[in-house]
């Protein structure tokens, strides 16, 4: 039964469902039906973006004052240099009047933290009033009890970047105090792999909801010397002592990493595991309106079309999505793990955990 925060998408030219339980971020997707019976096929997918990545920071609050730069963040959308115009609360309102009933999520996001952003509280409950659910990822240095209020209002759950810094536990215990679902975002590079296993041990406060691992891109500000390889020995003893231990929270993993969890990890059930979602369940929106299927696309701008010009609904389905989507289709046909991996990253296929990858 369907309950009251429960939503539900019936694709009738994809044959399949997904739920999503506002209340408690739970999502599932069902396989593709046949003859009224569901397979174990992959849709994969959707007519219109599950979940939308919303660029709303054209620039960082912080990024002039060096604070960033201390704590040796590396930031991939490279907020320390480029300045451009925030999304205004109109184009906000465009993007939300188009993906009402069809989103579940928005992830607001763009070069700087979003909860900075002039028309914040606008922006929430835009939200709102077309019943999508925001999500923000923040450094939570410009966390102030307004801020903590709004989150408490309006969104499904906030993400803090790990920094180590007094700013950082002090956003996170703000928030679980509040009573906000409360995540931590891990970037896993060469020079914090080795800290990731200690971090899971002693560091990770109590009455966090997960911990979530991203992989280091070198992108915008994103160093290649910082780049993991697949055969990096740290980084797999990491993915085994995840594998066989239990923990108080949960465990994530962002969607790139998907190669190297599956050839790392055997207690893993792999149907729980979705590789890249780029413009097959999710897309993201640059500050300027531009359509990306990912914002590690951001410096390039590869596969954009101009939201100015054309509907989320067109360029979905337009041309630069379809090539874009083409990579995942044709990559590594002869790998056994084609249908779970897909080739991994189409934007940075250095990325990609894997040692069969032909980049």
């Amino acid at each position: 039964m369907i309950g009251e925060l429960m939503r539900k998408i019936v694709n009738k030219t994809r044959k399949y469902i997904s739920l999503f339980d506002e209340n408690t971020g739970f999502y599932m997707r069902s396989g593709v039906f046949r003859n009224g019976k569901e397979t174990m096929e992959d849709p994969f997918m959707a007519d219109f973006p599950e979940l939308l990545d919303v660029g709303i920071m054209g620039h960082c609050a912080h990024g002039l004052s060096g604070l960033c730069r201390e704590t040796g963040v590396e930031c991939y959308q490279d907020g320390w240099n480029i300045r451009q115009a925030n999304m205004s609360a109109d184009d906000f309102l465009v993007i939300a009047k188009q993906c009402e009933g069809r989103s579940y999520q928005f992830a607001l996001g763009g070069r700087g933290d979003p909860d900075q952003h002039e028309e914040f509280e606008s922006i929430l409950q835009i939200c709102k009033t077309h019943h999508i659910v925001p999500n923000f990822t923040s450094s939570g240095l410009g966390f102030d009890e307004d801020i903590i209020r709004l989150c408490k209002t309006y969104c499904g759950a906030v993400a803090i970047s790990w920094y180590g810094q007094p700013y950082t536990k002090r956003a996170i215990g703000k928030l679980i105090e509040a009573g906000v679902k409360t995540n931590i975002h891990f970037v896993l590079s060469r020079g914090t792999v080795k800290r990731a296993k200690s971090f899971l041990c002693e560091e990770v406060p109590q009455g966090v909801n997960a911990v979530i691992f991203l992989l280091h891109k070198p992108i915008g500000l994103g160093r290649k010397e910082n780049l993991l390889s697949w055969e990096d020995a740290d980084l797999k003893e990491l993915f085994r002592y995840i594998d066989e231990e239990t923990f108080p929270f949960k465990i994530g993993f962002d969607s790139c990493s998907v190669p190297g969890l599956l050839h790392n990890m055997k207690n893993t059930d792999f149907r729980s595991l979705d590789t890249c979602e780029a413009a097959r369940w999710s897309a993201y929106v640059t500050p300027d309106m531009k359509l990306l299927p990912c914002s590690f696309d951001n410096q390039k701008e590869r596969w954009a079309v101009d939201l100015r010009k054309y509907t989320i609904d067109e360029a979905w389905n337009g041309p630069e999505f379809e090539q874009f989507r083409n990579n995942f289709l044709t990559s590594c046909p002869d790998c056994p793990m084609q249908r779970q991996c897909m080739g991994g990253c189409p934007v940075c296929p250095e990325i990609v955990l894997c040692k069969d990858k032909v980049c």
